[in-house]
Order: structure tokens, then C-alpha cells, then sequence
């Protein structure tokens, strides 16, 4: 099978609209969380939310291309847009050979939900000729293929929660054997509408805090739900071959991945973690010898009273006697949870906390539940020697995906 390295990174987040403002504050333990800016709230039970801020699409769209996509989709081609600089792809890969796989939890959420005033306030004759294109959750995807000229394959990936790191997952198996040469891969979110966080909020998902400094609380015992995120991640991932010919930059290597299901509840995860725990084991498996130095992990660590034990359970069972020297954080204390992006800024923050050899932290863990007993790198950052990065990602429907990194040689 070929050997898969990640060539380009490129991120939206709450904490920075490039990957490299991003990792400055997650290694500082700066959160993105705040007031709700995008409506009015007053009637809604939640008031906080992770936006992402300053936001010009203009810096990769033109004004007609902006009008003509909803903002998840205008966070996945900016996303997309980074990744594909950083990696200096263009010009070097074949078209057939250049694939396209980025997911959505929701789609055009946003637009969904103006159309349907727009239908209810005026009829039909007035719903947008844009309204199909722009929210169907695949159109991120066909867009940045379009944009890039990826004739390729393009998938469109959608597994919840765990969509950004599904759609990595499956852009490795299809490089390892052979479908493509490159693949530019991630996830979007932009779910901050009023209809979204009624609906997470009256299933009891989200944080109902007050405080922006205590509202996103993995794994502490305080937690009490999830803060809304969004934004975008992308990877471009590519044959190992093909990256050295070109003397591309390498950030990684792509080392496994596990994909399963819990088959348990639509919402809740199996309290046991035996399928999440099987997705780590065989993400481990495909990784081989764990090697020297720390194992990091950036857990799902979503601040929900039963991701958090179940997760810890979960860790316990794949890392086995390897678990004294895996160190877990949640930057999602920091994010918030951006849903379908999370899994792919999740998997950039794993690479660069290998390359870098400084695992962020998780902020606000200053009352540890006594059922989550791994070591969380609380509050601050630390430095240390990264052998092997593994990414968590735990989706509605029971959706489990793990990403195994190494350092790229």
C-alpha cells in the first residue's frame, strides 16, 4: 500500500482564520468564546457561542461567488484555499489524479433556514433560484473541486460529529490504494442560527453558562454541555512518492485510522466505549509500535456529562499499559465544538503539536471529575516530545473515527 503524508494545512476557527493564528492562541489557552453576536437570543436559553471572527470571504471569492454560497461553504474554500498554498499543490499533480473529499454535519443551515421565512412570509415564487446549491452539504466539496480543477474522486462525507476526520480517514484509504495522488480533505460548519441552537439546546446538548470562561468545561466536573462552534478544516493529503519527487514540505505522515459505530442510541454514546475504543485500537493497529516519546491524543471532549466518562473509558481500554504516557486534551475548550469541522482542525492541531513537540491544553479544567482520571494537560500548555498524535472523533448515530499521525521523514 502507499504511504500517505500531509503536505497543506488550512483553517477558520474561532481562534484564528489561518493555522498559524490558530495555533498561536490554542498554545497561549486562548478561547473563542463568547456572547452571541449573530441574532437576537434574548428568548433562547443559550447566550454563548464560539463565532468565528473578522471573517472576509472576499480573500478567496469574488462578491458574485459570495452572494451564491452560505458561510459554511465559504469557510470550507477558505480553508481549502490555505491548505492548497501551503502545500504548493497546484501545477504539480494530475487532474484525474486530484481528489476532493469534504464533509458538513448540517449543510447550509443558515440558508435553509432564510428560505423557509422567505417561502412562509412571500410564497414560493420568491425562494431563492440559489436556495438547492447553496444548502446541500456536498456543494463545499464540488466547489473546491471546481475551484482546484480536481477531476479525481469527490466525496462528500457526512458521519455528524466525526465528518473532518472521516473524510480524512477515507482520503488515506483511497491514496493508499491508488484512487488518487492527492487529496484535499475536511470539514465545514457554520450552525450559529437560531433554529440550530434551539434545537441543540431544547435536547438538553448544550452549555447553558453565563461565563465565557466556564462554559466549555471538558472533562471537569462542573461541564454541563457542549458551546456551539464552526468553521473549517483542511488537509491536503498525498501519495509519499509523489511528495518527495515534487520536494514538497512534509508535516506528517498519515500512519492509520479506525472508523466504527457504537449501534447503541441516536444522541447518547455506549457507555461502555468498547466501539470507540476499537476505532483507537485499530487507528494504533495500522500505526504499528507506538516508538518512544509521549503519545498525544486530542480527545472528542465535548464538556457533555456522558461523552466525557464514556471517552475516558474508552482511552482506557485502546491505550492499555501505553495509557501512562499518553497525554489527552480537549481543544474544544478552546473552539467550542465546530461539529463537521471539528474532526479536521482536530487532526491539524495532533499534527502540530508532533511537529512542534507542545501539546495545548485544556483550559478551564479546574475541578477534575473524578471519573475522568487521564492526564487532560489542564490550564497550560506543555512541551513535549511527540512520537505519535492520535485524533478522537465521536459523532450522533453512534459515528466513531481515529486518526494516527506520525512525525514525516
Amino acid at each position: 500500500m502507499n504511504r500517505v503524508v500531509v503536505t497543506g494545512l488550512g483553517a477558520v476557527t474561532p481562534v484564528g482564520n489561518s493555522v498559524p493564528a490558530m495555533w498561536e492562541s490554542l498554545v497561549r489557552g486562548v478561547h473563542g468564546i463568547g456572547p452571541v453576536t449573530r441574532f437576537d437570543c434574548a428568548d433562547h436559553k443559550v447566550k454563548l457561542a464560539a463565532e468565528v471572527k473578522g471573517f472576509d470571504p472576499l480573500g478567496c471569492m469574488d462578491r458574485s461567488e459570495v452572494r451564491r454560497n452560505d458561510l459554511y461553504a465559504q469557510y470550507a474554500m477558505a480553508a481549502a484555499c490555505e491548505a492548497a498554498e501551503d502545500s504548493g499543490i497546484q501545477g504539480h499533480v494530475e487532474p484525474e489524479r486530484f481528489g476532493v473529499y469534504f464533509g458538513s454535519g448540517t449543510g447550509g443551515m443558515a440558508t435553509l433556514a432564510e428560505e423557509q421565512t422567505r417561502l412562509l412570509a412571500a410564497g414560493p415564487r420568491r425562494v431563492s433560484p440559489f436556495f438547492v446549491p447553496m444548502m446541500i452539504s456536498n456543494i463545499a466539496a464540488g466547489n473546491i473541486a471546481i475551484r482546484f480543477g480536481a477531476h479525481g474522486p469527490c466525496l462528500s462525507v457526512v458521519t455528524a460529529c466525526a465528518t473532518g476526520s472521516t473524510a480524512v480517514g477515507e482520503a488515506l484509504r483511497a491514496i493508499r490504494h491508488g484512487y488518487a495522488d492527492v487529496i484535499l480533505a475536511g470539514g465545514a460548519e457554520a450552525s450559529i442560527v437560531p433554529l440550530a441552537m434551539a434545537g441543540f439546546a431544547n435536547m438538553m446538548a448544550l452549555s447553558l453558562s453565563r461565563d465565557p470562561d466556564a462554559a466549555s468545561l471538558p472533562f471537569d466536573r462542573r461541564r454541563g454541555g457542549f458551546v456551539m462552534g464552526e468553521g473549517a478544516g483542511a488537509l491536503v493529503l498525498e501519495e509519499y512518492g509523489h511528495a518527495i519527487r515534487r520536494g514538497a514540505k512534509i508535516y506528517a505522515e498519515v500512519c492509520g485510522y479506525g472508523s466504527t459505530c457504537d449501534a447503541h442510541h441516536v444522541t447518547a454514546p455506549d457507555p461502555t466505549g468498547e466501539s470507540s475504543a476499537r476505532a483507537l485500537r485499530d487507528a494504533l493497529g495500522e500505526a504499528g509500535a507506538p516508538g518512544d516519546g509521549v503519545i498525544y491524543l486530542n480527545a472528542h471532549g465535548t464538556g457533555t456529562p456522558l461523552n466525557d466518562v464514556s471517552e475516558t473509558r474508552s482511552i482506557k481500554r485502546a491505550m492499555g499499559f501505553e495509557i501512562g504516557r499518553t497525554a489527552v486534551s480537549s481543544t474544544k475548550s478552546m473552539t467550542g465544538h465546530m461539529l463537521g469541522a471539528a474532526g479536521a482542525v482536530e487532526a491539524i492541531v495532533s499534527i502540530l503539536a508532533l511537529k512542534t513537540g507542545v501539546i495545548p491544553p485544556t483550559v478551564g479544567l479546574d475541578e477534575p471529575d473524578p471519573a475522568c482520571d487521564l492526564d487532560y494537560v489542564p490550564k497550560t500548555a506543555r512541551k513535549a516530545d511527540v512520537g505519535l498524535a492520535l485524533s478522537v472523533s465521536l459523532g450522533f448515530g453512534g459515528h466513531n473515527a481515529c486518526l494516527a499521525f506520525r512525525r514525516g521523514e
